[in-house]
């Protein structure tokens, strides 16, 4: 009863709560990207993927214009569930999902993308579909998946494999309308690098970043505690110039603590979803048979 209890509040987080992809038909269909792709491995790990997810949100908010989108378009404040199950659903059916799903869902945020438009405070012009703006969102993104994938599920992914990732992925963006995508570790550093003078931090950040951090979307009081623990992962997992613009620094021995906390639970967590979309879609290729998945 516990364990179904624990799988159907993990399950709930996740974009299949939405349903609307069929991960195991057509049978045989790669997707974009295929089960030999690096895309496949990093993004299979549920415990990483909200991790990552995580501080990836709070490096997007500090761009001025990303912000103003959100603040202005999403009602995040409100259903903050919503839309990381939204978000999940987007970023599991693009990797695991069938060829047609995942361009369907790509156009469908391509066309959500074109109502997102307004002026920011500094009276600057957004645009959700500028080009410029998407590769901004992709990147902070795709390098927080990757930093969380080191971090908690495979520290030893070598550096050729990382950016084999970087380039993979890159198609995604390009897809929503991104453009001088980067695309290996190299590409990414220089990237953020340039772009740090252009990000900030303000009163609006800070609403969001606690709403995220302080009230996190309804779970049952027993996952709580994993609750909070995973959103201060994710805290734990930002670079340390973003930290420092959230003033959310924390001490060497608590980012320690926390990943010894994360190492405990994630195997829970990843039992909770033997059932997620990565094995739904193995079992579209016949690489895995029905009814089977990892075990705690």
């Amino acid at each position: 009863m516990i364990r179904k209890r624990i799988e159907a509040q993990i399950l709930g987080l996740t974009g299949l709560a939405l349903g609307g992809v069929d991960f195991e038909n057509p049978p045989g269909d790669p997707g974009l990207f295929g089960p030999g792709s690096i895309s496949w491995k990093v993004h299979g790990d549920f415990t990483s993927m909200l991790i990552g997810g995580i501080a990836a949100l709070l490096m997007q908010m500090l761009h001025p214009l990303a912000l103003s989108g959100v603040w202005d378009h999403s009602n995040f404040r409100k259903d903050m569930l919503g839309r990381l199950r939204r978000t999940g659903q987007f970023i599991s059916g693009t990797t695991y999902g069938s060829t047609a799903d995942a361009e369907r869902l790509i156009a469908r945020v391509r066309g959500i993308h074109e109502q997102v438009r307004g002026v920011a405070p500094d009276g600057r012009p957004y645009a959700a579909n500028d080009p410029d703006l998407l590769t901004w969102v992709h990147v902070a993104e795709v390098s927080s998946f990757l930093a969380a994938h080191l971090r908690y599920r495979n520290p030893a992914l070598s550096g050729s494999e990382q950016d084999r990732y970087y380039d993979e992925i890159s198609l995604i963006a390009y897809r929503l309308g991104a453009r001088d995508v980067p695309r290996s570790r190299a590409q990414i550093a220089d990237y953020l690098e340039r772009m740090k003078p252009l990000l900030a931090c303000d009163e609006r950040t800070r609403e969001i970043a606690d709403i995220l951090l302080s009230h996190p979307p309804a779970v049952s009081p027993w996952a709580r505690p994993v609750s909070k623990l995973m959103l201060q992962a994710g805290v734990a997992l930002l670079p340390d110039w973003a930290a420092q613009m959230l003033d959310l620094r924390q001490a060497a021995w608590r980012r320690r603590a926390i990943e010894l906390s994360i190492d405990r639970v994630a195997p829970v967590l990843r039992w909770a979803v033997r059932n997620g979309s990565a094995h739904r879609a193995k079992r579209r290729m016949g690489l895995q048979p029905p009814g089977t998945g990892p075990r705690l």
